[in-house]
């Protein structure tokens, strides 16, 4: 009736909070090589990657709004527009401070969009446990109901057989008895005993 004692490896439960600092730096890794190999004030990857973050956002606005609006397309289009203006910025800026800076930015804004849903989830989980745990308690409950029952079933029909061979020794012992007229006791209003069949 106990649960399984589970162990889970502290990476497993690392990862997901990793993964929007993961994400953000892998962008600026890749804007950063990406200058190193002449994206540095080329106005035709910066024109690109405008059209691309703005195609993006566009495809996000789109998704959240109406009645039919999905917040996962939504959440996705937006992070990739804002992916690909880090990358733009890594990958046209000068220096390393305004991409640093937009890195810092994006990974702050990352974690707070992931620990929304993160909040969401653990609520969830919490919720789940605790129905799994009273679903639990109640076959539990059932169970130990059921087994009582069927114990005191056992004793009924144990002290019934108990009782019934008790009285079935009492009346062989009565009738080996010298003097026993089982004729008396039919006369007196008591039912007829078995008449004893010499084999």
């Amino acid at each position: 009736m106990n649960a399984p004692i589970s162990y889970r490896h502290w990476a497993i439960d690392l990862a997901p909070k990793a993964a929007p600092a993961l994400a953000t730096t892998t962008v600026l890794v890749l804007g950063r090589i990406w200058n190193a190999n002449g994206a540095e004030h080329s106005a035709g990857n910066a024109a690109l990657m405008v059209v691309l973050a703005t195609g993006a956002a566009t495809a996000g606005a789109f998704a959240s709004g109406g009645r039919s609006g999905d917040s996962v397309i939504a959440g996705t289009a937006f992070a990739a527009s804002g992916g690909l203006a880090l990358a733009g910025v890594a990958g046209y800026a000068d220096g390393l401070s305004l991409p640093i800076l937009l890195w810092a930015l994006a990974t702050a804004v990352a974690y707070g969009l992931a620990a929304r849903y993160w909040r969401i989830d653990r609520r969830e989980t919490v919720a789940h446990e605790r129905q799994t745990l009273g679903r639990r308690e109640d076959h539990a409950h059932v169970e130990r109901v059921e087994a009582l029952r069927a114990g005191a079933q056992i004793e009924v029909a144990r002290s019934g057989a108990a009782y019934a061979e008790q009285l079935a020794n009492a009346l062989i012992t009565r009738a080996s008895l010298p003097g026993f007229n089982p004729q008396a006791l039919t006369d007196a209003g008591l039912p007829e005993l078995p008449a004893k069949h010499d084999h």
